[in-house]
């Protein structure tokens, strides 16, 4: 019997390749709004970032959200996207 391949993703902050169930998916819905998805299924374009402090923090440093989706995104997607992940 084959095993299952695992499906791998990078990490846009650190570049490190890991099993897609260890990342967290920011998705821009096809409105254009950006979101932590933590089901992994919200439709709309997904990139994949690694569920650590620095990873997270390097997101809004790099601006690597308007590289990655191809379009302006405002400061304070990147203050949401924190206060998402940390639970304030």
């Amino acid at each position: 019997m084959q095993e299952k391949k695992v499906p791998m993703r990078t990490c846009i902050a650190c570049r490190q390749e890991k099993p897609k169930r260890e990342m967290l998916r920011i998705c821009k819905s096809p409105a254009g709004e950006i979101s932590l998805d933590f089901s992994g299924k919200l439709s709309g374009r997904g990139a994949y970032v690694c569920p650590c402090e620095t990873c997270i923090k390097r997101l809004s440093k790099g601006q690597l959200l308007k590289k990655v989706f191809s379009a302006p995104v405002d400061e304070s997607v990147y203050r949401r996207l924190e206060e998402e992940f940390f639970g304030k």
